[in-house]
């Protein structure tokens, strides 16, 4: 039995215990969390999204707020940890490229990208040390991206994230797929991944370790995947139930009281649908109550706010203040697993463990 994990090795930036914290938003994965994860070894992300919300500046300079947000949580994080530290950044934001050359300024280790195919990342990022991941959910979408940065800006990726039908959040499969339970497994699209990065690395000096996301519960899960080939995994849910995770205890509440029919699958003013804790706002929209919007700044490429159903960001910015009433509260499928609140030290101790064990 192996008495350590190998690294993750992303460029030239090396991930001690090869395990991701999944960027989850809004300010639900800031910097506390993301640092506290990357001083354990592992890497750390910040979710960049509306991290301004709430102050004053974001009703009138939805994109200066939006910045000056993840500026101020880039900066703390590396006050708090010298680890790896990424972002997560939505290409459905409208506020993209300035959200994505912010982190660059900030020398995000990496950036890691999805919510649609980030096929312009390469250009944000050119020059910098900061590394590049986008988010799949299919072999074909990791061709595409590939084959377009190659082709575009002679750059390959730096890793890719494979995220399966059972992550929380937003999710690159079809509502159908996902309400019907005949969406791809994670193994299968993992194998997929992997072929088609295969063609790749052939190549002499090339490396683009592939790792899985998506209802990673616990080692054996994590070891699953790292004998399947991959070279790590993301985490996000089990983090929301930690001390350093900055959501109000509610939310964490929650969290813990829920059980497996408790989560539902949702649609989503991004285009996309999610998987969430049914709340009383839950029920009303899959019910097709309207909620008025009033929008200021457009933050979504793909939202009409005259006829959206209702605030993705309003919604998501409640949940992490505890107005549960009043919110989505996104969740990974194995949400009802979780009982207790612990430190991510104990978290990541307990999935080491585990792992080197299932190994």
């Amino acid at each position: 039995m192996p008495n350590r994990l190998i690294p993750l090795v992303i460029g030239d930036s090396e991930v001690k215990i090869p395990i991701i914290q999944g960027g989850m938003g809004v300010k639900v994965s800031t910097a506390s969390l993301a640092s506290a994860v990357a001083n354990c070894g592992g890497a750390g992300t910040i979710a960049s999204v509306a991290l301004g919300y709430g102050t004053k500046e974001n009703e009138t300079n939805f994109v200066k707020s939006s910045r000056d947000g993840l500026e101020k949580e880039m900066l703390l994080a590396r006050k708090l940890t010298k680890g790896v530290v990424g972002v997560n950044i939505l290409v459905a934001l409208n506020n993209y490229e300035d959200l994505a050359r912010a982190a660059v300024g900030q020398k995000a280790d990496f950036i890691v990208s999805g919510a649609g195919l980030p096929l312009r990342l390469p250009e944000f990022a050119e020059g910098s040390s900061t590394k590049i991941i986008p988010i799949v959910s299919s072999g074909r979408a990791t061709a595409i991206i590939i084959k377009a940065w190659k082709r575009r800006y002679n750059r390959l990726p730096d890793a890719i994230v494979v995220e399966g039908p059972l992550a929380g959040g937003h999710l690159g499969f079809g509502f159908e797929e996902l309400t019907s339970h005949t969406a791809q497994c994670l193994e299968d699209l993992v194998i997929d991944v992997l072929n088609v990065v295969k063609e790749y690395q052939s190549q002499p000096g090339i490396h683009i370790p592939v790792i899985a996301a998506g209802g990673i519960f616990d080692g054996k899960d994590i070891a699953r995947f790292l004998k399947l080939g991959a070279q790590g995994v993301q985490i996000a849910t089990r983090f929301v139930a930690t001390f350093e995770c900055s959501v109000a205890d509610e939310f964490k509440k929650l969290y813990l009281a829920a059980r497996a029919e408790d989560v539902t699958i949702i649609k989503s003013p991004v285009g996309m649908p999610g998987r969430a804790i049914i709340t009383k706002f839950i029920k009303k929209v899959v019910n097709g109550e309207r909620v008025p919007v009033r929008c200021v700044y457009h933050c979504l490429k793909t939202c009409n706010p005259k006829t959206t159903p209702y605030c993705i960001l309003q919604s998501l910015y409640k949940a992490a203040n505890g107005d549960l009433d009043n919110a989505v509260v996104f969740t990974g499928s194995n949400v009802s697993k979780i009982d207790k609140i612990v430190s991510v030290k104990e978290l990541m101790d307990e999935l080491v463990n585990q792992t080197i064990e299932a190994l």
